[in-house]
Formats: C-alpha cells, sequence, structure tokens
C-alpha cells in the first residue's frame, strides 16, 4: 500500500484453512463497516450470524490481523506545554473534493524485535496516500520532510488536519502550513475519531498482508 518492502517488516503469518480465512474476511467485513468494534462485541455479532466461536479465538484472529477497535494512541500522540493548539476546522464541513482537506497522522511499524515510526500524508477525498515517511525516532523532521514532498507533488490543500501531537504542533510543522496558506485544523484532544480516515487507513496497512498473503496461499 505505501511500498514498503512486506518482507522487511512482517513476519510471514502462519497459513490458514479455508474455514479460518473466511471467518478472516468476515471479521474485516464487519470490522471495516463498524471500526469501533472490539473483540466482546465482535464475538457477539458473529455467533448472532450463527457462528460458533468463543471471544478468546476472536481476540487472537483480530491480534493476527492487526486490528482493534479504534481508540485513542496515547503514546504517538504526546503534546507540547506552549505549543499552540489550532480549533477543529472539519465539523458540518461536506469533503467532497480532492485538495480540499489532507490529513497526516503517525503510527507504529513492528520490525523484527523493535519498531519505526510512521507518518503517512492522505487526502480525505480521495483516501489517497500522498506521501510517507519511516523514522527510528518521533523527531519533527521526518514529518516535515513527509508533507513537502506531499505539497511539491500535489499542491496544496485548503485545510490541513492533524492530531494534537508536539510533532504537528511544531513551529516547524505548522510553519511550512502557514507558509503555504494552508488552513490548518486539529483534532480535539483524545478525538481520535476526528481523524477517521487515516485511523482506517493503519488498520487496512497492518491487516492487508495478513489477508492478502493468506488468499494468495489458499
Amino acid at each position: 500500500m505505501l511500498g514498503i518492502a512486506r518482507s522487511g517488516v512482517y513476519r510471514p503469518p502462519p497459513p490458514a484453512n479455508d474455514d479460518e480465512l473466511a471467518l478472516l474476511r468476515r471479521i474485516d467485513e464487519l470490522y471495516t463497516r463498524w471500526p469501533f468494534l472490539g473483540s466482546r462485541r465482535m464475538t457477539a455479532m458473529l455467533r448472532a450470524e450463527g457462528v460458533s466461536i468463543n471471544r478468546k479465538r476472536v481476540q487472537r484472529l483480530m491480534r493476527r490481523m492487526g486490528i482493534a477497535a479504534l481508540g485513542p494512541k496515547p503514546r504517538t500522540t504526546k503534546s507540547a506545554p506552549g505549543h499552540i493548539i489550532h480549533p477543529y476546522l472539519l465539523r458540518e464541513i461536506t469533503v467532497d473534493r480532492v485538495n480540499q482537506v489532507w490529513a497526516a497522522d503517525i503510527t507504529y511499524v513492528p520490525i523484527g524485535r523493535g519498531f519505526l515510526y510512521l507518518v503517512a500524508v492522505m487526502d480525505w477525498a480521495s483516501r489517497a496516500v500522498l506521501a510517507w515517511r519511516l523514522s527510528n525516532s518521533m523527531d519533527v523532521a521526518f514529518c516535515v520532510s513527509a508533507l513537502e514532498e506531499a505539497l511539491a507533488r500535489f499542491g496544496r490543500p485548503e485545510i490541513f488536519n492533524t492530531d494534537q501531537g508536539s510533532q504537528f504542533t511544531s513551529a516547524a510543522f505548522t510553519g511550512v502550513l502557514a507558509a503555504a496558506g494552508i488552513r490548518i485544523s486539529m483534532d480535539g484532544r483524545g478525538r481520535w475519531i476526528d481523524n477517521v480516515f487515516i485511523e482506517r487507513l493503519w488498520r487496512s496497512l497492518k491487516h492487508e498482508d495478513v489477508v492478502c498473503c493468506e488468499s494468495r496461499a489458499a
């Protein structure tokens, strides 16, 4: 999805049989429609469809797929005292055209015994990833680099939305946006749902290697 070599990032999962693959796909369908489902509610929905399954197995499959109910990510969203927090501008706005709203966020990418940080810039209307960077630290430089590449390649959005993480509230990051005449929007504190599209990107990125690889192996 982002051009990252899967072999260098993920350990290949064990193959699934046909029944388990069908179950993985159904969990994915339910999660895509209701990304706030945790293992308890997912188990209840599967049982309501006639699937004989316990919560422990659902938890194991969801971990294997790299999915969890969308929620706060405190370790990647650390605010900094003194940084200016901009208001959230997307409430009541219909986003229906390219370059109207872009967003950025940071997540973890597991590698071997450790992890890297991944930042991505996304267009809300097209859901396209415009630029991304990997880093072994949370320094603002890799976020600024991704932003500058997106602007150079795709022009500029009217609004740019992020969370209140210190990288995105820093003068280095907001200065690039201000210099380009872009309006700055920030999620409410703890309001991860305000950036739900990029949250879904992370879910897809971490899940696609499991189901896609198992589909090819089946």
